[in-house]
């Protein structure tokens, strides 16, 4: 199974000084045309631009020197005529946007739903999130291709939401954090609230963001991902009834928070670091629930405002 933990890490700077070391133009994709202005020297050709249309699409994206990737998945009958719901899903260390798509099987439920969903790759296989595993500006390149998505694929702005297992879970976390009027709901799978940017009672998003997690018993990390979650209901004020009862001992915990923002957990006692339900080697599809039907329903009522 893969691990989470990075021998080698760097721990995120703030939201604010990332916004203004990163400049717009630090990013370019080649699905959209050049933000350099006509006068300026030609360089060497470009390929040519992506068409979005339906199936799936590799797109690259230039940032900060390094080539970047991310893969596109449009349903069936997809146009840029009508805007749709994204879900960025991201992958567990060590992984990629292919992966991400196998564990979580979220383009089949794509298809049925018609929503638009991005597997972003990280480089050396990690996103740079609050414990793990990378030093690049994965915020900044996050934040450029969910923009690409907007403008060029049409992705609906009210209706973005990222998800996410293991590291990509704590990238999650960090997305809501970092990218305030971006999310308007957040998925992390076997991921945590964690890390050193986490002990700062200012680090919790400055726009409404609603959440469901999903935790396992069996997780080495389940106590950090615990204390992770309740830490994200005190400072959001979100109060909670009794947890609801499910099958395979199962629980369900509701809360409602002073921003106007929800947040569910699942916690599954018998699940260990995966995904309930999906496929491959980190899905349990023993689990009793499928983290990507309830995340999917769960996001159907969050549209951020």
């Amino acid at each position: 199974m893969p691990t989470r933990r990075g021998k080698s890490m760097r721990y995120a700077i703030p939201a604010t000084l990332i916004a203004l070391l990163l400049p717009l133009g630090a990013c370019g994709s080649d699905d959209e045309g050049s933000d350099k202005p006509d006068n300026a020297k030609p360089t060497k050709k470009k390929p040519a631009p992506k068409t979005p249309r339906p199936g799936d699409q590799k797109v690259a994206l230039s940032c900060k020197g390094q080539k970047r990737v991310y893969s596109v998945h449009a349903p069936p009958g997809y146009t840029t005529g009508k805007q749709l719901p994204l879900i960025i899903a991201m992958h567990p260390y060590p992984g990629t946007g292919d992966s991400a798509a196998q564990i979580t099987d979220l383009s089949k439920k794509a298809d049925k739903e018609n929503f638009l969903v991005a597997y972003p790759d990280g480089l050396n296989q990690g996103f740079n999130a609050l414990v793990c595993c990378g030093t690049e500006d994965d915020v900044g390149f996050l934040r450029t291709m969910t923009k690409r998505l907007v403008g060029t694929w049409k992705a609906d702005p009210e209706r973005i939401y990222a998800t996410g297992i293991s590291n990509g879970g704590d990238m999650a976390y960090k997305l809501a954090v970092e990218l305030p009027d971006t999310f308007a709901a957040i998925a992390p799978v076997s991921g945590g609230y964690i890390g050193p940017d986490t002990a700062q009672e200012s680090y919790v998003p400055k726009t409404p963001v609603s959440l469901v997690t999903f935790i396992g018993g069996l997780d080495p990390h389940y106590a950090d991902f615990d204390e992770g979650i309740k830490a994200w209901q005190k400072r959001l004020s979100c109060k909670a009834p009794p947890p609801q009862k499910l099958k395979k001992n199962i629980t369900k915990t509701s809360a409602k928070c002073r921003d106007g923002s929800t947040t569910v957990t699942y916690r599954l006692p018998d699940m260990a670091h995966q995904w309930p339900g999906g496929a491959g080697t980190m899905a349990d599809p023993e689990a009793g629930i499928s983290a990507t039907d309830l995340m999917w329903e769960f996001f159907k009522t969050q549209v951020r405002d």
